[in-house]
């Protein structure tokens, strides 16, 4: 009577592992769509602090006198980047907060067996750290404070 329970069909065995291999290969998506986006705020932020740093070096030593407007333009640059980062990941932590939900779902429902764990995304604890440095970079060039 083994054949007629449907947990012990290997179709069905088979579709639940499948579903839950696809579960993991979106979370990995997911991490390297966060991973572009950190990649492009990375280069948003230090082509921005080289431009401001550049042009604050250039008015120091007299070569330029009183243009602002590439500071400033760095500065934008480095804002620009921040708030990517911000909505990258405030993107990433959405959909992963809604794919561990509907995972969960289907594991009650019995669809799938979620055996393998769903860990913090390192992706996001990079990303975190990037937004921190890059905080600090605009906080240094707006106020002319801090280590950078």
């Amino acid at each position: 009577m083994m054949d007629s329970d449907p947990k012990f069909d290997p179709a069905t065995e088979l579709a639940a592992r499948r579903t839950g291999m696809a579960f993991q290969r979106t979370r990995l998506a997911q991490d390297r769509t966060l991973m572009a986006v950190i990649r492009t705020s990375l280069s948003l932020i230090g082509f921005g602090f080289t431009i401001y740093q550049f042009f604050g070096s250039l008015r120091g030593q007299g070569v330029i006198t009183r243009d602002a407007a590439p500071q400033n333009f760095g500065l934008a640059l480095v804002g620009l980047g921040i708030l990517m980062l911000i909505l990258g990941i405030a993107y990433h932590m959405r959909f992963m907060i809604g794919l561990r939900r509907l995972r969960q779902s289907m594991r009650t429902d019995g669809l799938i067996h979620g055996e393998t764990i769903f860990p913090p995304s390192l992706t996001l604890i990079t990303a975190f750290l990037l937004l921190a440095i890059g905080v600090m970079a605009i906080v240094s060039m707006g106020f002319n404070v801090g280590p950078f």
